[in-house]
């Protein structure tokens, strides 16, 4: 068995596909709060491409983590120089391992929030991209405003040099390169939110606009935001997946990840101080998200809301379980067909029906084992963003709203 790290990398099995570029020249462009399994399997991977192309070497990743937990991952990853395993899962029982090695450090904000704010200031951090979740935008789910009360909230806004949230971190980062001449980083949501971006500047600007007036208007209106439209079914890294990378290919990952082989991108082009050039490798630069958002959002993500509850009530624990009923498949086409695609505006360069078969053959993958107690976390947050305009436009519009 060989441990991950940069020494023994280049002594990996030949089957595990490893960095072709000398890490050692990868220098830090990216700021990542939020570092999950999909951050690992999606954003980080798509900057690995490029490198392995001999591109964005100046687009290196720092991740920061702002919970509790994310201690276990800043553990996990300086043990092995921020190298992880991403095991792509094909139906046909393939795996596809791959060593990305895209991520240069790990901060971990409760320990160090000035190394955080600090790495963020630095002229060469051109990129500070999220993915903390719905609920880590720290907004009331019906109105939509920014919730002040919050109680790290207000600590932050009491001691904005010290602060715990990412609003705070992002903010304080902000205020200092301001200070210094150095002109405002873009901010980059990766989170499965509509108008992922708008709803960032929003945020942003609300907390900002807490801590002065000037600040806040200064913040929207100097600071991107672009949306993006994220997809890739990439489920909990379970311990059968760290004892099979090890027995499979000799790999010792304390916390590989496992995901899919679909995967999209679709980014929005706004970003002042440049970005790495996506588009070489398969990421949708567009002008306007809005209709892929949508489609995934009320697909996709709609999808999985309706598939959760009645599958586990049926007695299924795994999404492919579900989707290999006939009855569900059924239920879930009906759906999408009947419910979530009339509420859609054409999305370019797709067939809406190709797309909704190739959603059933998605999560009808037994490798990924995606399980169903997963679907269901944070759906108090999810369900209003993802179903309920769908039941809305549906209502409004004389539209079919029962299965």
């Amino acid at each position: 068995m060989t441990q991950l790290n940069n020494h023994n990398v280049g002594s990996l099995s030949a089957a595990v596909e490893t960095p072709t570029y000398d890490r050692q020249a990868v220098t830090p462009g990216i700021v990542h709060i939020g570092v999950g399994g999909f951050h690992r399997a999606h954003q980080a991977m798509y900057v690995d491409a490029l490198m392995n192309q001999g591109e964005a070497l100046d687009w290196g990743i720092v991740g920061v983590g702002v919970m509790p937990g994310d201690k276990r991952m800043q553990q996990a990853l300086a043990a092995q120089d921020y190298l992880y395993t991403l095991v792509v899962k094909h139906p046909d029982g393939e795996y596809q391992p791959r060593v990305i090695g895209s991520m240069v450090n790990y901060l971990f904000a409760p320990e160090d929030p000035e190394a955080v704010i600090e790495t963020m200031a630095d002229p060469a951090i051109k990129i500070v991209s999220l993915t903390v979740t719905e609920g880590g935008y720290n907004f009331h789910p019906v109105f939509g405003e920014f919730n002040l009360d919050a109680p790290q909230v207000r600590d932050d806004l009491a001691h904005p040099e010290r602060p715990s949230t990412s609003f705070g971190l992002v903010v304080e980062a902000l205020v200092r390169r301001r200070a210094r001449g150095i002109a405002p980083f873009t901010v980059m949501s990766c989170d499965n939110i509509q108008g992922n971006g708008d709803v960032a500047k929003r945020m942003f600007s609300a907390y900002a606009r807490a801590r002065s007036a000037e600040l806040g208007d200064w913040l929207a209106a100097e600071v991107a935001f672009p949306n993006a439209m994220v997809d890739r079914i990439t489920p909990v890294t379970a311990p059968t997946d760290i004892e099979e990378l090890s027995q499979r290919f000799g790999v010792e990952d304390a916390w590989p990840v496992v995901c899919e082989p679909f995967t999209q991108w679709v980014l929005e082009d706004h970003f002042p101080l440049g970005r790495p050039a996506f588009e070489k490798v398969g990421v949708q630069v567009v002008e306007d998200v809005e209709p892929y958002e949508l489609m995934k959002l009320r697909l996709l993500n709609a999808s999985h809301q309706a598939l959760t509850y009645f599958g586990y009530l049926a007695g299924y624990r795994y999404a492919h379980e579900v989707c290999q009923d006939p009855l569900f498949v059924e239920f879930l086409l009906g759906y999408m067909r009947e419910e979530g695609t009339p509420t859609l505006a054409p999305v370019p360069g797709v067939d809406l029906e190709t797309y909704r078969l190739t959603l059933i053959e998605r999560f009808a993958n037994p490798q990924i084992r995606d399980t169903l107690a997963r679907l269901c976390a944070e759906s108090s947050d999810r369900i209003p963003k993802w179903l309920v305009p769908v039941i809305r436009q549906q209502l409004a519009q004389g539209g079919e709203i029962e299965r």
